[in-house]
């Protein structure tokens, strides 16, 4: 491994410790942080047989980040987004919905280079933004059976704060996200794909 690589380690283990410390209720806290422990995980067992382009990495270790954020103090009240442009409610969710379209489709649109899923750009865009709002859906689907199961943790976990179109706000970040990736990183993701073969 790499000093970089180390280094991406060493800020994730940090942040997650962080996190785990004295969260806001740690049900939520598990729910919200499983999905970037599970990706390292799979970065970790894969990381000889299908390595990452640097791009792909920095990206996840920020929505890793906005993650355990998150789950400290849950996502309607983490602090320094009480109040910010005068909004009513918390709307760190939002950025975390955002990266949630972002960061996968980036992350999409690697494996369906690398293995030459789909032909052509504008067919290959169109495949890697159905997968981010899919897996968008998917994860609301998740959310709402949480709050089925657990009562207690649904709130917070949940997070939309009497928001009626929480859910539909949230894959519209989602599906934003994911289209702003495709037009602002695709140029310098290529490079990176041509440089890593």
């Amino acid at each position: 491994m790499t000093g970089m690589q180390y280094i991406w380690l060493i800020v994730f283990g940090a942040v997650l410790i962080w996190s785990g410390i004295q969260p806001k209720d740690y049900f939520t806290w598990m729910l919200e942080v499983s999905p970037a422990v599970i990706g390292l995980i799979i970065m970790v067992s894969t990381y000889r047989t299908f390595r990452l382009t640097s791009l792909l990495y920095f990206w996840i270790l920020l929505h890793s980040i906005v993650l355990m954020i998150g789950g400290h103090y849950t996502y309607a009240e983490v602090p320094f987004f009480d109040g910010l442009f005068g909004w009513e409610r918390n709307n760190y969710d939002k950025l975390g919905h955002f990266f949630q379209g972002y960061v996968p489709a980036l992350l999409t649109r690697e494996i369906v280079i690398r293995h030459q899923v789909v032909n052509g750009r504008w067919w290959r865009d169109f495949f890697v933004i159905s997968v981010c709002l899919a897996f968008s859906a998917f994860y609301e689907l998740i959310e709402w059976w949480v709050a089925l199961l657990s009562s207690e943790a649904a709130d917070s976990f949940l997070g939309t704060q009497g928001y009626v179109w929480d859910t539909q706000s949230d894959m519209g970040l989602a599906f934003l996200g994911a289209i702003l990736c495709l037009l602002t990183l695709s140029h310098w993701h290529d490079k990176q794909l041509r440089t890593s073969r």
